[in-house]
């Protein structure tokens, strides 16, 4: 076969494949139900660490996890969850919500959309819980 065309079963392959699972909602991001699916996220990465108050961000894609040992988030990545201790994070207001610096190479810097009042109240949460 010539490689023109298998290249274009290739690539008609793949496309069809990725329209697939478009159209079936399987590419859809990940979004917390509500306060147990982000405790479940929690306890996924941390099951030592018991969460106690969780705040939801308004677009369900965050949440910030009140711990004994100090707060943490987790938020959707794609189709699945991320959670780490915020304990020596940086944490900047944009206009946006909140950008949170991680002191971890691994970890790139999160963005989480927040109106006004509640950018304040995550702050307040952060900087005393």
């Amino acid at each position: 076969m010539p490689l023109e065309i298998l290249l274009i079963f290739v690539v008609a392959g793949i496309s069809g494949i990725a329209l697939l699972l478009h159209l079936l909602g399987l590419s859809r991001g990940a979004v917390f139900a509500d306060e147990d699916a982000a405790r479940a996220a929690w306890l996924r990465e941390f099951p030592y660490e018991t969460p106690g108050r969780i705040t939801l961000s308004s677009d369900r894609r965050a949440a910030l996890v009140c711990t004994d040992r100090g707060t943490g988030m987790a938020w959707c990545l794609g189709a699945d969850t991320v959670a780490r201790p915020l304990a020596g994070a940086d944490l900047r207001a944009t206009e946006a919500g909140l950008r949170i610096l991680f002191h971890d190479p691994a970890l790139a810097p999160l963005t989480i959309a927040l109106s006004a009042p509640d950018r304040a109240a995550w702050q307040n949460k952060v900087r005393f819980a």
